[in-house]
């Protein structure tokens, strides 16, 4: 079974940065459209950013401006760029893309298990 598996979170304080990377656990043929979502404690998981297999971004309202998402197609790898990160930024974020994991599978649905960002004031 396919896992992505995310990297980067951390501890930082506001106004600070951290870049998030997401990968297959495997070697698979190519990571399609894919996006990151957050989840803070007691609160629904919601949507960042996505981005779909030819390039084409979108943001919450909540971090356009600050955070970027983009994708190295040969190393099928998703990225999310923190910048000006603030208290409220404070989530576990987790990656979400849809993989096709040989040349003649089709495509399926993957989530991470989640890496913890924290935001200090």
């Amino acid at each position: 079974q396919v896992q992505l598996v995310e990297s980067g979170g951390g501890l930082v304080q506001a106004g600070g940065s951290l870049r998030l990377s997401c990968a297959a656990s495997e070697i698979i043929f190519r990571l399609n459209a894919g996006g990151w979502y957050r989840q803070a404690p007691g609160k629904q998981r919601e949507l960042v950013a996505t981005i779909t297999s030819g390039g084409n971004t979108n943001y919450a309202d909540s971090v356009k401006g600050r955070f970027t998402i983009s994708r190295d197609n040969a190393r099928n790898t998703l990225y999310l760029q923190m910048n000006s990160l603030k208290p409220e930024d404070t989530a576990v974020y987790y990656c979400n893309a849809d993989v096709q994991r040989r040349v003649i599978s089709t495509t399926m649905n993957y989530w991470g298990k989640g890496t913890l960002v924290t935001v200090s004031s």
